[in-house]
């Protein structure tokens, strides 16, 4: 009976428990692997639309203000894309405001003269008159929540006139 069971071609209830365990941890790691793969393809598509509805909307509205005055840049404005229900876009505008570089002027070896502080400010005060921020948002719908991607663009009126005021000569 000995020589019987020792020529037994079967497997044991250990060895098939262990194959079990092995098959099981393979699955997990492939169910792993897959749902994260999916996860990532998801947010990729997200943020390609993201780039090019802010693309669209960016020349949109490039288009839209071209050759015309600056005051008539709405100062909010937004709407939802057709064919993208859980997208949709904001837009803000705010008067550009032009750092004040008189400090780092005159804080340079030898410092500034009075002359080059007043261009400065006369530079200073046209930018701020002839540009104009736009920020374009994209808001997505993502898991319960909304996520914000932005963009922020300038808008320049190049019609306008420089003031040379003290530095304009008379005609002659």
């Amino acid at each position: 009976m000995k020589a019987l069971l020792k020529n037994k071609n079967g497997f044991t209830l250990i060895e098939v428990m262990v194959a079990m365990v092995i098959l099981a941890g393979a699955i997990v790691t492939l169910n792993s692997s897959w749902s994260g793969n999916y996860s990532r393809i998801n947010k990729a598509q997200i943020n390609h639309n993201v780039a090019e509805l802010l693309q669209k909307k960016i020349t949109e509205l490039e288009v839209f203000y071209r050759n015309k005055p600056l005051a008539e840049i709405k100062e909010s404005d937004g709407g939802a894309f057709e064919g993208y229900p859980n997208y949709r876009w904001e837009m803000e505008s705010q008067d550009f405001e032009m750092p004040d570089l008189t400090p780092i002027l005159v804080g340079q070896d030898g410092g500034a003269d009075e002359l080059m502080i007043t261009m400065i400010r006369t530079m200073s005060e046209y930018i701020s008159k002839s540009v104009k921020e736009v920020k374009v948002s994209v808001l997505v719908k993502y898991k319960k929540k909304e996520v914000r991607y932005a963009v922020t663009t300038f808008f320049v009126d190049y019609t306008k006139e420089l003031s040379l005021g003290a530095f304009g000569g008379g005609g002659g």
